[in-house]
């Protein structure tokens, strides 16, 4: 079985092997504390062994609900927030066409977003397009009262009803939720939306491999079994604890790394395809490990786009840095540099090349001047883009992010700061139940 692939040799000039070897029990500890479910947050480790518990026919029934959006919908919009909708961004993203949104339609829907921001030109700028187009929705929420996906499914819900009737908008409506409780719920129920279950022991973030992430990404036309393998093969591979798992080799090298005073970790891709992968990712990284006074700051970058603005910094700026570098083994298609008579670009040095080959010297090139300018490299190797070695690095970062999260002594899976920045909305907007808060407020911006 071919899988991605982990290399950290490249880290050796800021920590050596031994140091790194050095963290293997303990590492290996907080692997069986995520395996085993027995630290802090164990309840929302259902993740651990989704991709082999998800029943082959639930993965039917997705594809007969996506089948239904395909067949009856121009245009399906996908409405959540955070891990809601960046795992289905981040897989549909790495798998389309890049112009496909300038070329004639593959048979399938464009999958659009919404409710992840509170965007007023974002929300009107959606519904002049979706006016005059056949669309359905997939909504996602565990309790369907979040804010910004709320108001987003309010508006499309009505424009929808509107344009269709309500009988027959129920008909395109998808509800992904809580099993028994919560406002979507209810409203799911009491005007029959087909629904899906969003587990209560698996959080957000790491939802992707669930109906959340699963729907839109068969809705946009792409195969969620050979996803769901990719991952459940990954899941095998970082079982047994070792140099050999490489989620495991992963979270040890990157806790050596901010151990010895590497507080920010950029994930470099050469692929301008993963830029979503690289969001997905952050928000996994940094809700998950970002508390207590602690973490490894997670930042991304598109490369070599990004070498001709962050490239100085990178280069040049605080030794506090280090790099995960995604390096795509295989590219789909073949474009050969031409020779030109007049050469005034100097560029026939590189004709007869392929534009993969100038890309990946470009690649050697930054990572060898990166780590000798004090910027260590784990390089990540994806052999091509495919559902399967997809769903094998979403599995393989869960897992390392669950382990690294233990390993820095706080618990991966609750997320307390989150509530301060609603609670301060809440207050502003004089929400219901938080009048003494709104005073306070009032109060605390008239001093100013």
């Amino acid at each position: 079985m071919k899988t991605i692939d982990v290399n950290v040799t490249s880290v050796y000039q800021t920590v050596s092997a031994d140091q790194i070897k050095a963290l293997d029990a303990e590492a290996a500890k907080c692997l069986e504390t995520v395996d085993k479910a027995t630290g802090p947050g164990n309840d929302f480790l259902g993740w651990v062994t989704l991709p082999t518990d998800t029943p082959e026919s639930l993965l039917d029934e997705i594809q007969q609900t996506a089948a239904k959006l395909q067949k009856s919908c121009e245009y399906v919009v996908c409405i959540g927030i955070g891990g809601s909708y960046l795992g289905a961004k981040a897989v549909i993203e790495a798998l389309s066409d890049s112009f496909a949104a300038y070329k004639n339609a593959d048979g399938n829907p464009k999958v659009l977003f919404a409710g992840q921001n509170i965007g007023e030109d974002y929300m009107w700028e959606l519904m002049d397009l979706l006016n005059d187009k056949k669309f359905g929705i997939i909504v996602i929420s565990k309790s369907g009262t979040t804010t910004e996906p709320a108001i987003a499914f309010r508006l499309l819900k009505e424009m929808l009803e509107r344009k269709v009737g309500k009988k027959d908008a129920a008909e395109l409506i998808v509800a992904i939720t809580d099993a028994k409780k919560g406002a979507l719920r209810q409203l799911a129920t009491e005007e029959g939306y087909k629904t899906f279950v969003i587990a209560d022991n698996v959080g957000g973030r790491y939802s992707v491999l669930s109906p959340v992430g699963l729907l839109p990404i068969a809705v946009a036309g792409y195969d969620i079994k050979a996803l769901v393998k990719g991952a459940a093969d990954m899941e095998a591979l970082t079982v047994a604890p070792g140099e050999q798992n490489p989620a495991q080799l992963y979270a040890q090298t990157r806790n050596a790394l901010y151990r010895a005073g590497k507080k920010i970790e950029i994930l470099a891709n050469y692929c301008p395809k993963l830029h979503y992968f690289g969001e997905w990712w952050k928000q996994l990284y940094g809700e998950t490990e970002g508390k207590d006074g602690k973490a490894i700051f997670p930042a991304s970058v598109d490369l070599t786009t990004d070498l001709h603005s962050m490239g100085q910094w990178i280069q040049d700026g605080e030794r506090t840095v280090f790099e995960t570098v995604l390096t795509l083994a295989k590219q789909d298609h073949e474009v050969i540099v031409p020779t030109d008579n007049d050469n005034l670009d100097g560029l026939n040095f590189l004709a007869g090349k392929r534009i993969d080959e100038v890309n990946k010297m470009a690649e050697l090139g930054t990572r060898i001047a990166h780590v000798d300018g004090g910027v260590p490299n784990i390089v990540i190797t994806i052999p091509a883009l495919t559902e399967e070695y997809i769903g094998q690095l979403i599995y393989f970062f869960e897992k390392a992010c669950g382990i690294s999260g233990y390993m820095l002594g706080v618990n991966p899976f609750n997320q307390p700061g989150v509530e301060a920045y609603k609670k301060n909305m809440f207050a502003l907007l004089a929400k219901p139940g938080y009048e003494k808060e709104t005073e306070a407020m009032h109060q605390r911006l008239a001093q100013k």
